[in-house]
């Protein structure tokens, strides 16, 4: 079938722990030591570039916000496309019985660039199987293709590139059927449907393959002027590459009666949390954010050099942001911005940011931190944003319009991380 249609709590004291991230290669002396983070000032979220002051969201909302957008687009993430005019959605599979009489599938293909030879994402969705019309959903992407996140045999393998992984059995680049199902832990689709809520999922790969090619590969090729190769300095690099390609779920969840697009939230996690930030951050049609151990780059503060820092990620993934932001390695102190500036960016929206224990490459108290500075933002609104300013106790969610935890374990999703993310929206969404 084809279809076509354009409390304030205890103070944390975390203990110092040496962790060798695999990524780390470049052997850049990491601090975990946080007597040895600088002393550092952060750039003012409430005053405009002439010094003006802002005091009400209204002049967030027609300046400041403005300023910080278009920096973070010049310095960090890179400007992106507007919607595309070239726009197919496909519906390629559907069944109303699946997970053995759960739940309603459906695979949809988005396509993009020239019609004759498109390039294709694959979108698969579950949704409540019930009377309801339409439902809430989270859209977040995957790391290894839909078919990893479920071993439903009918989940469409990706043909596109795919990051080898020894221990999942990723070899050749290549997709394999022994891969089915190999990331369900981390995807609990049964429960997120049994709180009333649909999920849909897509390959990051299928927007933009994650290695250094010179961006010869993926969308950005479809949007080059006739005199360029790659973007241009302030142009998109993979993660606004990626953030883009969630708004043309979007712009399907928009089209698709079975869906309740004023009520889609947009999660990731690691690199992904990086995208759902910034995806949230330019996408206001996203009514919640959710950013899972997302670190440099996503909401810890930059200029606590802590654990990862914007040298060791533009050396090891020269792709993720635009070239300008390189300017700024070892130079965090110059960047006119930082992360709570971006998560301010999706104030008056909900937004939870979720940290790890263990996982001191992402600076856990970083992520808090920028959580609780894009508080003020919030308070423009008349909303409460993070109701605390100290770390609360591990295990401890803390809400308010903002949202944070930090769980036990490393880096990763678990049912500790899912079952906080499915109350908060429920709580947002007066379910």
């Amino acid at each position: 079938m084809c279809r076509f249609f354009a409390t304030r709590n205890l103070i944390l004291i975390l203990p110092m722990i040496v962790i060798i991230h695999p990524l780390s290669a470049q052997n850049i002396e990491t601090n975990y030591d946080e007597s040895k983070v600088p002393a550092h000032r952060l750039p003012a979220l409430l005053r405009n570039s002439d010094g003006a002051k802002i005091t009400t969201a209204e002049e967030w909302v027609k300046n400041r916000r403005p300023e910080i957008l278009h920096l973070f687009e010049k310095f960090v993430y890179g400007k992106s496309p507007d919607t595309p005019a070239n726009l197919a959605f496909s519906l390629v599979e559907q069944d109303t019985n699946a997970l053995d009489g759960r739940a309603v599938r459906k695979q949809v293909a988005i396509y993009l660039g020239d019609p004759n030879n498109p390039l294709r994402m694959n979108v698969l969705i579950y949704l409540p199987r019930n009377a309801q019309k339409s439902h809430p959903l989270f859209l977040a992407m995957n790391f290894y293709g839909n078919h990893t996140i479920n071993d439903d045999p009918i989940i469409l393998l990706p043909k596109s590139w795919v990051r080898n992984n020894e221990q999942l059995g990723i070899t050749a680049n290549q997709a394999t059927e022994n891969t089915r199902g190999i990331r369900s832990d981390r995807w609990p689709v049964e429960k997120i449907l049994q709180r009333g809520y649909g999920l849909a999922t897509l390959y990051y790969g299928d927007v933009d393959p994650d290695f250094d090619d010179g961006f010869q590969n993926g969308v950005h090729r479809l949007y080059n002027n006739e005199l360029q190769t790659k973007p241009a300095a302030d142009e998109w690099g993979s993660i606004a590459a990626w953030a883009w390609g969630l708004s043309r779920v979007m712009d399907y969840c928009e089209k698709d009666e079975d869906i309740d697009h004023k009520h889609v939230v947009v999660m990731g996690h690691s690199r992904l949390g990086k995208t759902a930030l910034w995806a949230g951050a330019t996408d206001d049609r996203f009514a919640l954010v959710i950013s899972n151990n997302s670190g440099c780059g996503g909401a810890a503060l930059s200029r606590r050099r802590f654990g990862e820092t914007v040298k060791k990620i533009n050396t090891n993934f020269p792709h993720w942001f635009c070239e300008n932001f390189k300017n700024f390695n070892d130079k965090e102190d110059e960047l006119p911005i930082n992360q709570h500036m971006l998560i301010a960016l999706i104030a008056p929206r909900p937004v939870y940011i979720a940290s790890a224990e263990e996982d001191r490459w992402a600076d856990p108290k970083g992520e808090f931190l920028s959580a609780m500075r894009a508080s003020a933002v919030y308070e423009l609104f008349g909303q409460e944003g993070l109701p605390v300013k100290y770390m609360p106790a591990i295990n401890t969610p803390i809400t308010g319009t903002i949202g944070y935890h930090m769980r036990t374990g490393k880096h990763g999703v678990t049912d500790f991380d899912w079952q906080n993310y499915l109350d908060f929206a429920d709580g947002h969404f007066n379910k």
